[in-house]
């Protein structure tokens, strides 16, 4: 059938994975450090993904692709839930992670309040999944992360930034930390945050 599908222009396409995380059916993937679009029928054309790429390298096109189906993508969620751990990496505290650590090379990285973790029940597979992570506490810990998370950012060829905070208002912490840290090491890097409620879901 001839429907409106995305399409991804690889050349313009940095490989920071925010498109593939933004789209909640599955449908984009990472190959070769360039987003792909994996199965049209995964695609719902609505376009989630289009807004949070940063090059512009997703846009709309009308072509011969595959019905969207929802039953399949639902079902390919429910394999995914399995449990596994995607963490790639230790430590995970900020305070404890060595700035020049290896891992942080060409790095998308994920910084998050530590009880983002636990009131968002799929944080592996949607936030932490393919991310370098780091997490704390802006009200429990002493001192302000911006220092080393400035030192993080500046040494190292970091990606991108998502910022996982809860909507209370001590998490703002965690996201003015790293808007100093961005600021600070003088680089341009797509970042974004993401919120979670108090009852565990993510605000659009």
């Amino acid at each position: 059938m001839i429907r409106k599908i995305i399409k991804i222009d690889e050349d313009k396409c940095t490989g920071c994975g925010l498109c593939a995380d933004a789209c909640h059916e599955g449908a984009i993937g990472m190959e070769n450090g360039k987003a792909k679009l994996l199965r049209d029928d995964y695609c719902d054309g609505l376009g989630d993904c289009l807004p949070i790429c940063p090059t512009e390298a997703i846009s709309f096109e009308e072509r011969e692709a595959a019905k969207y189906d929802e039953a399949a993508v639902q079902k390919s969620k429910l394999e995914k839930q399995d449990n596994k751990s995607t963490l790639s990496q230790w430590p995970v505290q900020i305070k404890l992670a060595p700035f020049n650590a290896p891992y942080f090379a060409d790095a998308n990285l994920l910084i998050a309040a530590d009880c983002t973790a636990y009131a968002y029940g799929d944080f592996h597979n949607r936030l932490i999944k393919n991310r370098i992570t780091l997490i704390g506490c802006p009200k429990l810990d002493e001192g302000d992360y911006s220092e080393k998370l400035t030192a993080i950012i500046k040494n190292n060829s970091i990606k991108s930034v998502v910022v996982v905070r809860m909507e209370v208002p001590c998490c703002g912490g965690i996201e003015n930390a790293v808007k100093t840290a961005l600021q600070n090491s003088g680089k341009l890097i797509p970042w974004e945050v993401v919120t979670i409620s108090t009852d565990g879901q993510i605000f659009d």
